[in-house]
């Protein structure tokens, strides 16, 4: 009997396994997940799947989208890939640049992709600035009322914002944030001029922050690089000198992997 159970498959723990499913399938979405959707697909009443979301949450393997109760992805996710040197051909190819960025400007310097309705710290190199943007690299921010998030929002008219951020309100962070896509729709054509985008304490008072696009082959945006920069350091006159800073790196970083993909 003990060598026939032991040729058997080990039994599985079903809470874990739920999790997992639930994992997965936030991450198969190209929407944020609601707590009825997960119902429906693990079939068990909505409490217990309210308990394994909220754990997951809890732990960071799910976000709460900004203002709604709906999933997400969170940052332990990518804190855990990244643990595991996981790395994107981004974070690789870029690593250089963003240490280069920060030293040319003395500021904190972040790297960030698109996650859904957010951008996502993905690395960054600080400074030697007795006060200074502590490093975020992990952590979710809005999308619409920040510099990383804007340029990665770049490309977008005002059908391809609503396809991201459909009727919803935007939430209000501080004076400065943008409150509708309209108003969105005119600073992407702006960023899409002069090649990178600003935010004046939107997010965050007391913070100014500076970031451009970064590009794929075929021009699709991938990325964004950029600073961060106590109020009290950054006068409104070098919005146009780190501008340019930040969109010389984010061109040479387009560069790099237009020769990555040549060479693979």
């Amino acid at each position: 009997m003990k060598n026939k159970l032991s040729r058997q498959e080990t039994p599985s723990i079903q809470s874990l396994d739920r999790g997992l499913v639930i994992l997965e399938a936030v991450a198969r979405s190209a929407d944020p997940v609601t707590l009825g959707e997960l119902t429906d697909l693990l079939g068990i009443d909505r409490s217990s799947v309210f308990r394994l979301a909220n754990t997951l949450r809890r732990r960071g393997f799910l976000a709460y989208l900004a203002g709604r109760k709906v999933y997400i992805l969170g940052p332990s996710v990518w804190r855990l890939s990244h643990q595991y040197d996981w790395g994107t051909m981004l974070i690789r190819v870029s690593r250089e640049q963003l240490k280069l960025l920060a030293i040319e400007t003395e500021e904190t310097a972040h790297l960030a992709i698109r996650e859904g309705k957010q951008a996502l710290f993905i690395d960054h190199a600080g400074t030697n600035q007795m006060i200074a943007v502590s490093g975020q690299t992990g952590e979710l921010i809005p999308l619409y009322c920040t510099a990383h998030g804007k340029a990665l929002l770049a490309d977008c008219d005002i059908a391809g914002l609503k396809a991201i951020f459909g009727s919803e309100k935007l939430q209000t962070y501080t004076k400065q944030t943008i409150g509708t896509l309209d108003q969105l729709t005119k600073v992407c054509a702006q960023i899409r001029t002069q090649g990178f985008a600003t935010d004046d304490g939107e997010y965050q008072e007391g913070i100014r922050c500076v970031a451009a696009p970064i590009r794929a082959v075929g021009g699709a945006i991938i990325g964004s690089i950029g600073v961060s920069v106590p109020l009290q350091r950054f006068s409104k006159d070098r919005y146009r000198v780190c501008g340019e800073q930040v969109s010389a790196v984010a061109q040479r970083i387009t560069d790099l992997l237009s020769h990555e993909s040549q060479e693979s």
